[in-house]
C-alpha cells in the first residue's frame, strides 16, 4: 500500500513526544511533526489549513461543526486538558473574593468562544449561579494588541465588545480598566502588579473538589484531520487515534520511572501517584466512552452560551469509525 505523507502541528508534549521522535508511527503513514504553540496551530489550521493533522480548539471546532464549515474531521484525542479555576484573575481592590462578586463586572477574555472561557462560564453558572449575561465582556489580545477572533460571536442578551486596537487585556487589568480577566495563559501583570490576584488562590483544592464532585477533567483541545484526506483515506482517523494512544502510554511509563526522572521535578513520581489516587490510572483518557459526560457538558455549554444553534452529539463531532473501535 502506498504510504500517506502527513504533516502534524501541535506542541511536543510529553504525551505526544513519541510521535515527534519516531518511537510511535502512524500505520500506513510517514508523519512529519512540527512543534508550535496551540495558538499558532489554531490560527494556521482555521485560517489556512496548512497542516494535514492539527491540534484544534475544542470550542472553535464545535462552532465550525455546527455551522457546517469545519475543514477538519475531529477525532477524540485530547492533547490538552486543564482545570480552569486557576484561569480567573481579578482586581484585588474591587471586593471580588467569590465568584458571585463577578456579577455586573467588566471581564476581559482574549476570544469569547475560546475553550478556557467556555469552561469558566459553564462552571460559574453550574456551580455558583453566575450566568454569562451577568458579566460584561471585553475581547482582545492578552499581550499583543489587535487580536481578532477566529470566529465572529454575537450572543443575544450578552454584552460582548472588543477593546481598542492599541490596548491589551493584561495592561487594562493592571491599570484597573477591567475588573477581571479569564485567560488560558497567566497575564504578564500577574505577579508584578499588587492589584492583580487569582479569584481562587488555592486553585488546586478548588479543582480537586470540582473533579471529585463532577468527575470532569475539562477538555481544551482535540485533534483534527483534514477532511479531504479522510475522504480519500477513511482509515486515517482510527490509525491516528491508535498512534496517539500509544504515545500517551509511553508517556505514562516514562513518568513512572523513579530510577531516573523523566521530568525536571524532584517528586514527579509522587505527583503521578497522587493524581492516580484521585483520578484513576488512565487519568488523561482519549476516546468517547470515558469522555462522554465531559463532551456532553461541553456541547451543552456551547449551546447554552449561544455559540452553537443546537447541542451537538458525539456523532456530529466524530466519525463513526472512532466511535466503535475494535476490541480484543
Amino acid at each position: 500500500m502506498h504510504r500517506v505523507t502527513l504533516s502534524l502541528s501541535c506542541p511536543a508534549y510529553d504525551r505526544t513526544r513519541a510521535l515527534f521522535d519516531g518511537r510511535v508511527r502512524v500505520e500506513g503513514c510517514d508523519l512529519h511533526a512540527v512543534a508550535m504553540s496551540p495558538e499558532e496551530a489554531f490560527h494556521r489550521a482555521f485560517r489556512h489549513q496548512e497542516f494535514d493533522v492539527s491540534e484544534l480548539s475544542m470550542s472553535t471546532t464545535m462552532v465550525h461543526v455546527a455551522n457546517g464549515t469545519c475543514p477538519f474531521v475531529p477525532i477524540p484525542v485530547f492533547p490538552s486538558r486543564l482545570f480552569r479555576h486557576s484561569s480567573i484573575y481579578v482586581r484585588a481592590d474591587r471586593g471580588i473574593s467569590r465568584p458571585e462578586d463577578l456579577r455586573g463586572r467588566l471581564v476581559g477574555v482574549p476570544e469569547y468562544q475560546m475553550t478556557a472561557a467556555l469552561w469558566v462560564r459553564g462552571i460559574l453558572q453550574d456551580e455558583y449561579g453566575v450566568r454569562p449575561s451577568d458579566l460584561r465582556w471585553r475581547t482582545g489580545g492578552l499581550e499583543d494588541a489587535g487580536r481578532a477572533g477566529l470566529v465572529p460571536v454575537a450572543v443575544p442578551g450578552v454584552e460582548i465588545e472588543p477593546i481598542a486596537q492599541d490596548r491589551t487585556l493584561s495592561a487594562m487589568l493592571a491599570a484597573g480598566e477591567i475588573d477581571a480577566l479569564i485567560s488560558a495563559r497567566a497575564p504578564s501583570c500577574f505577579g508584578r502588579s499588587p492589584g492583580v490576584a487569582r479569584l481562587f488562590p488555592d486553585y488546586r483544592a478548588a479543582e480537586e473538589a470540582y473533579f471529585s464532585k463532577t468527575r470532569i477533567f475539562p477538555i481544551m483541545h482535540l485533534v483534527g484531520v483534514r477532511r479531504s484526506l479522510v475522504e480519500r483515506f477513511p482509515w486515517l482517523p482510527v490509525n491516528l487515534f491508535h498512534a496517539f494512544e500509544q504515545a500517551k502510554a509511553l508517556c505514562y511509563a516514562d513518568l513512572a520511572k523513579i530510577g531516573h526522572l523523566f521530568t525536571t521535578l524532584p517528586w514527579a513520581v509522587e505527583e503521578l501517584d497522587r493524581t492516580r489516587r484521585l483520578m484513576g490510572d488512565d487519568f488523561w483518557p482519549y476516546g468517547l466512552e470515558r469522555n462522554a459526560h465531559v463532551i456532553a457538558t461541553m456541547t451543552r455549554y456551547a449551546f447554552e452560551q449561544g455559540l452553537t444553534s443546537r447541542q451537538l452529539s458525539a456523532e456530529d463531532l466524530f466519525p463513526r469509525s472512532v466511535l466503535s473501535l475494535a476490541k480484543v
